[in-house]
């Protein structure tokens, strides 16, 4: 089946490779913000951009997010909206060498890249970025619009509210809960629950 991917970014390279490692879909082309100059991405071509829907959802009625999720995740959000309220089916998409578990749950349009984990019970939102080698242990939710990025752990039961990026290799103690559009920086250790929009670096919140 063919599916179009929304952001020519270097998270939608990464994604390419999760895609053509896992066979099941064909990427009918990449999608661009009005005013781009891109022609194509690893090869695959710039079909269209996301001003004209209706035309693309004539193409393709299958669609991922690629833009990166570096900050916030506005951008990201928007254009899953747009992409469901016009009519495209959002699939969740996994690599064949990550893992996950037979009872956790996918939202639609997530992903998990290569060598994550997802545990048992664990459950992940809709529009999520599951990075390369993150762990997602058991019984952790994962909410909309998330970012957990490379490497980074969350441990049993933990949870992250909506439009949340956890940094690289960022560790997250059992059973707490990180609140919405929060940014934890890349490294940090996380051993005591964050409020909403809190920016926490290393062991502290800004």
């Amino acid at each position: 089946m063919g599916i179009l991917l929304f952001g020519g970014g270097g998270h939608c390279k990464a994604v390419i490779d999760v895609i053509e490692a896992e066979g099941n879909w064909r990427i009918a082309g990449i999608v661009e913000a009005p005013g781009s100059t891109a022609r194509d991405v690893l090869g695959y071509p710039v079909v269209g951009y996301d001003d004209n829907l209706a035309d693309l959802l004539r193409l393709c009625p299958n669609a991922l997010v690629t833009v990166g999720q570096i900050k916030s995740p506005s951008i990201r959000q928007r254009i899953f909206t747009r992409l469901s309220e016009a009519g495209f089916a959002l699939p969740s998409i996994v690599s064949p060498l990550a893992r996950v578990a037979r009872s956790a749950r996918l939202g639609a349009g997530s992903i998990v890249m290569h060598y994550a984990q997802v545990g048992p019970d664990a459950s992940v939102g809709v529009n999520t970025i599951i990075n390369t080698r993150a762990l997602i242990e058991h019984d952790a939710v994962v909410g909309d619009h998330c970012h957990v990025a490379t490497a980074a752990v969350l441990n049993g039961q933990v949870v992250v509210r909506d439009g949340t990026l956890i940094g690289s290799g960022t560790i997250c103690r059992e059973g707490i809960t990180i609140g919405a559009n929060c940014l934890i920086a890349m490294g940090s250790r996380v051993r005591k629950p964050v409020m909403d929009g809190t920016f926490y670096f290393g062991d502290k919140s800004r």
